[in-house]
């Protein structure tokens, strides 16, 4: 089997926002509409205060809690852990933005634009299929899809990897088969200590966060 899962190491990212700005160029997201977004953590207090950024965006849940309560089942979860919306079968209702507990789903009712009116560009690549439905990061499945089809590996060939892993400046993010004992996300994890973002809500986010080393190298959960 193959699990897609991506992995965000804390100790690398300096906040810089590239990931944010090259997912919103590859999927041409509505100002206000972050796919993924970096959140500035900081703690302590003066004089020893420390920052950390956290990428966080749609997990892709082995139990996604948005796929239970969506009534038309826009909402599906892929053999490979993938969770997709179906726009055609999405009516708006929002149940999903609602149950997730990750914040990661957006809803655009009407077409917004970054000046007022439209550029050339946000009108070439306006897609109405987006309005009036739940939208959230899809891990660039279409990329990871095109790339399989042409013999490529996700996470190791650019053009089959989610845009926001390739314009990472300082590799924090990487993304790769979790069921592939050697592949790169396998390896971070046995490597390094991990956690996943509310994970004792049992939803089993497929979005791991490194965040030290492991003393004795473990399996990855």
């Amino acid at each position: 089997m193959t699990r897609w899962a991506m992995v965000a190491d804390l100790r690398r990212c300096v906040g810089c926002q590239t990931c944010t700005a090259a997912c919103r160029h590859a999927n041409a997201t509505p100002p206000g509409v972050q796919w993924r977004r970096v959140l500035d953590v900081e703690q302590g207090e003066y004089p020893d205060v420390t920052r950390t950024f956290v990428p966080v965006g749609c997990q892709h849940c082995d139990e996604p809690p948005c796929m239970d309560v969506c009534p038309t089942t826009a909402t599906k979860k892929r053999a490979d852990g993938i969770v997709t919306i179906d726009y055609d079968l999405c009516i708006g209702c929002a149940y999903c933005a609602v149950a997730c507990p990750y914040q990661a789903r957006y809803k655009t009712t009407r077409p917004k634009y970054a000046y007022g009116g439209p550029m050339a560009s946000e009108s070439k690549r306006r897609d109405d299929r987006r309005l009036a439905v739940a939208t959230k990061c899809t891990f660039c499945v279409d990329r990871i899809d095109a790339g399989l089809a042409a013999g490529k590996t996700p996470g190791v060939d650019p053009e089959a990897t989610p845009a926001c892993v390739n314009a990472c400046i300082t590799q924090t993010l990487q993304f790769g088969d979790l069921d592939d004992p050697d592949s790169n996300v396998s390896r971070l994890l046995r490597e390094n200590r991990h956690f996943r973002m509310h994970e004792e809500l049992g939803t089993g986010p497929g979005f791991y966060y490194l965040w030290d080393a492991a003393d004795v190298p473990t399996a990855a959960d």
